[in-house]
């Protein structure tokens, strides 16, 4: 009784899917074209540049621990 519910709800996912990837298609179906013809977007907007500094983290390095008798013992 559960692989005909199984089935149903795959193949509701699988719709759901290709009507989501069709929705996508649609909205970009003429920048697609115009790749495909070889013609450059057109600009839209100004990129935004974040400059930052490099983090400090990595400053402090810790040294490797050596192992003691009594953590050798332990182990």
């Amino acid at each position: 009784m559960l692989a005909p519910f199984a089935t149903l709800a795959f193949l509701l996912v699988l719709w759901l899917a290709a009507v989501v990837v069709a929705q996508i298609l649609s909205h970009s179906k003429s920048r697609i074209a115009m790749a495909l013809r070889g013609e450059e977007p057109a600009k839209v907007g100004i990129s935004l540049v974040i400059r930052s500094r490099p983090s400090r983290a990595r400053a402090s390095l810790r040294q490797p621990m050596r192992a003691q008798p009594q953590l050798r013992a332990a182990a």
